[in-house]
């Protein structure tokens, strides 16, 4: 199994990621790193909302990706604010749906735009980032 890498960022905070398979069981390592690195910075009270967007990119990039391997990263641009996402090989960038009732999936950007404070999408030269930021202080 891959081990996490831990580096500093630009602003002084460490971040964490894994290069997982891209498969379905990957989305439960990806929420434990959420957890873990969350716990580490003191904000547990992020760590529900952080785990269930974590694991909605990670099936977004199991079903619509390309290539065997996705990567999670978790960064914490501020003192309270920690952005979680998914690198994958795919450049088709993810559509927000209406939930349809009648279908099972569709769901899951909804929820993220939901919990998040906000998210997004960048391009890469060779597939896109999709991450949503979580802020400890809006909450409080």
């Amino acid at each position: 199994m891959p081990q996490p890498t831990t580096r500093a960022r630009l602003t002084g905070y460490p971040g964490y990621s894994e290069t997982l398979p891209r498969e379905p069981e990957s989305a439960a390592t990806a929420r434990r790193l959420v957890r873990v690195a969350l716990s580490v910075w003191g904000l547990d009270d992020l760590a529900d909302d952080g785990a269930l967007i974590i694991s909605e990119l990670v099936s977004n990039a199991v079903q619509h990706a390309r290539r065997e391997s996705i990567r999670v990263v978790i960064d914490r641009p501020g003192a309270a604010r920690v952005r979680v996402g998914v690198v994958d090989f795919s450049k088709v960038l993810p559509v927000r749906r209406e939930p349809d009732p009648e279908r099972e999936s569709g769901r899951g950007l909804a929820l993220v735009g939901e919990l998040a404070e906000t998210w997004g999408t960048e391009l890469l030269p060779w597939g896109k980032w999709v991450w949503a930021e979580l802020d400890g202080k809006a909450r409080g």
